[in-house]
């Protein structure tokens, strides 16, 4: 394996778009390395220059003491896994492994030993004389990963090798992915726009932002000590609550002025005390991540001036927590960041932080324990959240449902009751019942 080295590296394309500026980044033997950031931020274009797929426009990318920068992509002994399995569907298993280190003209014997090695490291052993399309996504991202890993490169590239899986198995494949890096001790370079992987997999995690290196430092610093709000605001899920705080001193301790409220800052909760001071009488971002706001109803002891009041406007309950996301008075933090992050996912969030801000709305997440008693305040009627509440609701006040049209595609004639053959447990059943039909039927 071999250490990497981005000394001062930039991408300029013709039209004058600079992808990547300046990029100063070392990368350990053995490390891995994600690089993390929002589309367009330039994560995949570093990572083509390092495979050799793009030309560097300024500075040296360095290979285990090498300067690399004229060197062809096939003599890099570098190894890329794509977000595309890119298997031939002809060959098994085997083959697909193999076909590298035949290409290498490398002998049979040692071929196969190789191959059925990395095969029982990556669980494959039984499955080397399968075609691709009789094995599962995870079961071919892994075959994709064993084929470049054969090949015993120099370094691994990994461009978003799991964003095609479905959500259950990318948590499996992320601690798979983790596990046969860190057996392997290979030097791998993972991109990906998750920040969710970023944090689970990564020895070290480089944020980027509009080609330019925000902050790359351990997960948990980045998330504990982000050095500015671009990297506060995207790591996290949920993100960090930011909105802007008036800075005062009250009998001799910080406080925070939040729209009409006002919130006590302990010594235990601000990283510099000492360099706050000079933003007393200020406008500041105060950023509250949801996982540090509890339900106040469950502490009872809490201090009245550590506490703040809002309404619930939605909940989301999650089993072993409920997220909740409550209204105050106030003013969100609307910064270039900020709206990055928000367009990313997107372009209405803009325009709803802007006009929450000019009605000085502040919308706030919070992580509340299970036993949480927040709730949607109930519609009036009576309904809540249960689909169809509010329509039976009306029924029940007297409203009649509005007849269907002739050619609504929906009418039907008479129902149609079918009855279970004749047994203990044997019920009414109504095969054709709307969720949204209040009549009482009984249904399996």
């Amino acid at each position: 394996m071999a250490n990497v080295v981005f000394d001062g590296v930039s991408k300029v394309y013709d039209n004058g778009f600079r992808a990547v500026d300046d990029l100063h980044l070392d990368i350990r033997d053995g490390e891995f390395m994600v690089l993390v950031g929002p589309s367009g931020c330039g994560k995949t274009t570093a990572l083509r220059m390092l495979a050799g797929l793009e030309e560097i426009s300024a500075g040296e990318l360095i290979i285990d003491d090498e300067v690399v920068n004229a060197v062809p992509p096939q003599k890099r002994d570098i190894a890329m896994v794509f977000q595309n399995y890119a298997l031939y569907p002809h060959l098994s298993v085997y083959d697909n492994m193999a076909y590298g280190l035949k290409i290498q003209k490398i002998g049979k014997a040692e071929i196969r030993q190789r191959v059925e090695e990395i095969a029982r490291v990556i669980g494959l052993e039984d499955l080397l004389g399968r075609k691709p399309k009789a094995l599962s996504g995870g079961q071919r991202q892994r075959v994709a990963m064993g084929r470049a890993i054969v090949r015993q490169p120099k370094v691994f590239l990994m461009d978003e090798p799991l964003s095609n899986l479905d959500a259950k198995l990318r948590v499996q494949m992320r601690s798979e992915v983790s596990r046969i890096q860190h057996e392997l001790k290979a030097t791998t370079v993972y991109v990906t726009h998750d920040q969710v992987e970023a944090m689970t997999m990564g020895d070290r995690v480089a944020l980027m932002r509009r080609g330019l290196l925000q902050q790359v430092d351990s997960p948990m610093r980045l998330y504990h000590a982000p050095r500015n709000l671009f990297v506060a605001s995207f790591i996290g899920s949920p993100a960090m609550n930011l909105f802007e705080a008036q800075l005062a001193r009250s009998s001799g301790v910080l406080v925070a002025q939040i729209g009409d409220q006002v919130l006590q800052l302990s010594p235990e909760a601000v990283a510099e005390p000492d360099e706050l001071e000079r933003y007393v009488g200020r406008t500041v971002a105060l950023g509250v991540r949801p996982e540090h706001i509890e339900d106040a109803a469950l502490l009872t002891d809490a201090p009245s001036e550590r506490r703040l009041r809002g309404v619930v406007r939605a909940t989301e309950a999650l089993g072993s927590e409920l997220i909740a996301h409550l209204e105050l008075s106030g003013r969100p933090v609307m910064t270039d960041e900020v709206k990055e992050i928000a367009a990313d996912l997107d372009d209405s969030v803009i325009r709803e932080l802007e006009a929450e801000r000019g009605e000085s709305k502040l919308p706030i997440v919070a992580r509340f324990d299970e036993a949480s008693r927040a709730r949607r305040p109930a519609r009036r009627g009576g309904g809540r959240d249960e689909p169809g509440a509010l329509l039976r609701s009306r029924l029940r006040r007297g409203h009649r449902r509005p007849p269907r049209r002739a050619d609504d595609p929906r009418r039907r004639g008479p129902r149609e009751v079918l009855r279970c053959p004749p047994s203990v447990n044997a019920r009414p059943w109504c095969p054709r019942r709307s969720p949204l039909d209040p009549i009482g039927a009984p249904s399996v």
